[in-house]
């Protein structure tokens, strides 16, 4: 058997492999989405559990019941991410991938907890996890409407992208001017901190920790706010232009038992990555 052979061939025989990738990766299955939903309900009960253990008085009373939960729910979580690595031909895509790489950070934070105390909340990451149940229960019209709104967040990046940088050139003049118009003894010490409130106006936050006290201050001020109205709505206006430019909506399911991708064209028959023939 040639090098390229054992390469694609898997960690299980091809029949038990593509069972179990049936089982984790198909939600269009009856397995696959009874699988995905227990998931999902594991991941919700840890969240609680990490959000319970932050309650001091809680944590004094049930502190010993959370961690031993905690601990089943990592183990589980471990073995699952493992027979996702075997359950598909090319183990390495799956964990580079986007969900592979959330996998894989949702399950390790309890065990750097054993080398470094204190790093154990880091498993509220596995909130991210649940960004599984649109696909869990096929709900297509909303995987489609996401993988538009992606498509012209992407598009409209560079747009964006030169929008924020105009932004903070212009929030440095305005900081500037304003330094130079209020001074220190207004609260405005220093060209930064002059920015900082700048941004927060322009944001319309409006913390008011520090407040500007000569007219002319003022009268900038109630400009920049005015402003801040107007510049909020620019990206939305730039990303809702390519939303009604873009018509592509994908709402396929079907997860690749090869590489493991996932988001194909409707009515695909191959994967886009691999070319390996999917289910129909």
């Amino acid at each position: 058997m040639q090098k390229h052979d054992i390469l694609h061939t898997g960690l299980l025989p091809e029949k038990y492999r593509a069972k179990l990738h049936t089982i984790i990766y198909e939600a269009d299955t009856r397995a696959g989405k009874l699988f995905d939903i227990i998931l999902l309900l594991v991941i919700v009960i840890s969240i609680i559990a990490v959000m319970l253990e932050s309650v001091a008085s809680i944590k004094i009373v049930h502190g010993h019941t959370l961690a031993v939960i905690e601990w089943v729910i990592t183990i589980l979580f471990t073995l699952e991410y493992i027979a996702r690595i075997i359950a598909v031909r090319e183990p390495l895509r799956y964990i580079f991938s986007f969900y592979g790489i959330i996998d894989l950070l949702a399950t390790i934070p309890k065990y750097i907890g054993l080398l470094f105390p204190g790093t154990g909340m880091l498993i509220a990451i596995r909130a991210i996890r649940l960004l599984r149940v649109f696909r869990i229960l096929k709900l297509t019209r909303f995987v489609g409407a996401g993988n538009q709104l992606m498509t012209a967040l992407r598009h409209s990046r560079v747009k964006i992208a030169v929008f924020l940088f105009s932004v903070m050139v212009l929030c440095i003049i305005l900081g500037t001017l304003m330094y130079m118009i209020e001074g220190p003894e207004s609260g405005f010490t220093s060209i930064p901190v002059s920015i900082y409130w700048t941004i927060v106006t322009l944001t319309t936050v409006g913390f008011g920790d520090i407040t500007p006290i000569t007219p002319l201050g003022q009268f900038l001020s109630v400009v920049i706010m005015v402003m801040g109205y107007g510049i909020i709505a620019v990206p939305t206006g730039l990303v809702t232009a390519q939303l009604m430019a873009g018509d592509i909506t994908h709402t396929n399911t079907q997860v690749c038992p090869n590489c493991a991708a996932m988001q194909h064209h409707d009515n695909a028959h191959y994967c886009y990555k691999c070319g390996t023939h999917l289910k129909d």
